[in-house]
């Protein structure tokens, strides 16, 4: 019998189902995907439905079974991978949320975290690799339990449960199922280590929850987190539960792999090398270096993170840079401006005209992440002139994405202190050649795209295959990634440094404005 994989890519605007062999392609037509809905209560906060979010999972689930037409019965492993940090509070008797999830963009948190920062930073980034800051899921629990009614007293009572977004996917796969990791949570009540490290409460030396900054965080009890496990379980977190049983013909389905989306998207560009770095282009830019079994902690704005693990106990490290807003401005762009009416029109309109005639666009919708860590950088487009076009705001939002990796990646290279050779693309936006020749040309450096693009999933699908014995090393897993296209520098590097200066400008104006204009944020001060 063949074997299959079955992933869920609960992401950041919308959800991905998807089902891989055993070669570690995609099945044909075994893909579905849905979108969810944004929503924007106050100026810089975010929001999304939890019910919603499991509601579009169960379609995605269900479609991309049937367009396979492979049996549920050669599904042997789930693997779930997530938009990180995000947080979701919910009743586990009932299932049924109790707020709506605060998404990672949110900056509702700036106040209490700029008192962490002035107080516990080096603490904070000596136990965890983070640096204080909204994006993070500890501040957004505290906000929680300070803001909705009654919420502490019924997490006393075992009435509320926190997870971040694959906490809250694998409990409802499993709920109900009398095979979990946690059974008297309804459902497996469990993360990975790499979620866990992306919460600032989290000891990511110690692989366990840290009692210190459960206090710090507004009293925190750990019995209302999730149990953290490595990324590719063996003991499986669970099987699937009877809201899968209409889908997979009564077939139980262990869930044996679980990744935030960035460690994943490295694992399935086989990056296991330490040294070796990949940019996921997507909602945001994302950029992992492998640190291997070390964890290095940087003094330049970049943080240490968890990137995997296969046993209890024993976890691989990353250095990463997060990039709030690349690909969302695109979607800016479509639907705030509506310069184009579908996002891969951006790519003709920008590569029509011959630069951006001087223009800038700082996409600090929601602050700027690394190397600034601001939350009170807001959007910028300057060297507006009465000759530009949309063709030139189109080139400055695709231009921007590159730079803004640059930050990352040169702010990489001077911690670690070695030169980067080749940096591994994947995500949506790195179907754009325009975007991806810009960046090799603005960071003098080899891009490569591999075959398979949603590398994410196939990371996801790697570790759960793992777990149940569908490959059986990281070294048959490397033989398995295939490059589709390389990028070499061509830029004469005289213009590439004038580029990047005039872009280091722009964005030294954007820095701070939300501090500048509280009122206009919905900021007290």
């Amino acid at each position: 019998m063949k074997k299959y994989i079955l992933v869920i890519d609960q992401g950041t605007t919308g959800t991905r189902a998807g089902i891989f062999g055993e070669d570690g392609k995609p099945v044909p037509g075994g893909w579905a995907y849905r979108e969810h809905t944004q929503i924007y209560p106050r100026p810089g906060w975010v929001e999304h439905n939890p019910a919603e979010i499991w509601e579009k999972t169960l379609l995605c689930i269900k479609d991309a079974v049937q367009r396979s037409k492979i049996s549920p019965r050669e599904i042997v492993a789930i693997g779930v991978t997530n938009q990180r940090e995000t947080v979701v509070v919910w009743d586990p008797r009932t299932g049924n949320p109790l707020y709506n999830a605060i998404v990672w963009q949110d900056r509702r948190t700036a106040t209490i975290t700029d008192k962490l920062k002035e107080n516990y930073s080096e603490l904070i980034h000596k136990k965890t690799g983070l640096v204080p800051d909204p994006y993070f899921s500890g501040s957004k629990i505290q906000w929680l339990l300070e803001n909705v009614d009654g919420l502490r007293e019924k997490v006393k009572r075992g009435e509320a449960v926190f997870g971040t977004i694959d906490t809250w996917i694998i409990w409802n796969l499993t709920r109900g199922s009398r095979e979990v990791l946690t059974p008297e949570k309804g459902g497996a009540h469990v993360t990975d280590y790499s979620n866990a490290s992306r919460t600032m409460l989290f000891n990511i030396e110690k692989l366990s929850w840290d009692q210190e900054l459960l206090e710090l965080m507004g009293k925190i009890p750990e019995e209302s987190l999730p149990l953290p496990r490595p990324s590719s379980d063996k003991e499986v977190y669970g099987y699937t539960g009877p809201a899968l049983n209409g889908i997979f013909n009564g077939a139980s389905i262990p869930v044996t792999g679980d990744a935030g989306d960035q460690q994943a998207a490295l694992f399935g560009q086989a990056g296991f090398e330490e040294g070796e770095v990949k940019c996921t282009y997507g909602t945001g830019n994302f950029i992992l270096l492998n640190t291997g079994l070390r964890v290095f902690y940087s003094r330049r704005g970049l943080l240490s993170t968890v990137f995997y693990s296969l046993e209890p106990g024993k976890a691989y490290y990353a250095l990463e840079g997060s990039i709030f807003i690349t690909g969302a401005a695109i979607q800016w762009i479509r639907d705030g401006l509506k310069i184009i009416e579908v996002s891969p029109e951006i790519n003709p309109l920008a590569e029509s005209a011959d630069d951006t005639g001087g223009l800038y666009f700082v996409p600090a919708f929601t602050g700027l992440g690394a190397p600034y860590w601001d939350p009170y950088a807001r959007g910028l487009i300057i060297g507006i002139t009465r000759g530009t076009t949309r063709k030139h705001i189109a080139r400055a939002t695709l231009e921007s994405i590159a730079y803004l990796t640059r930050d990352v990646v040169d702010t990489m290279k001077t911690d670690v202190g070695r030169d980067i050779k080749v940096l591994k693309a994947d995500g949506g936006a790195s179907q754009s050649d325009f975007l991806l020749q810009f960046q090799a040309d603005i960071l003098g450096v080899e891009v490569v795209r591999p075959l398979v693009r949603e590398t994410t999933s196939l990371g996801a699908a790697y570790l759960a295959g793992l777990a149940v014995g569908v490959w059986g090393s990281l070294e048959e897993l490397k033989r398995l990634w295939v490059e589709e296209k390389r990028f070499i520098p061509q830029m004469d590097p005289t213009k590439r440094e004038k580029l990047y200066a005039g872009w280091k400008a722009a964005v030294k104006r954007a820095l701070g404005w939300a501090k500048e204009v509280p009122w206009a944020y919905g900021y007290s001060e």
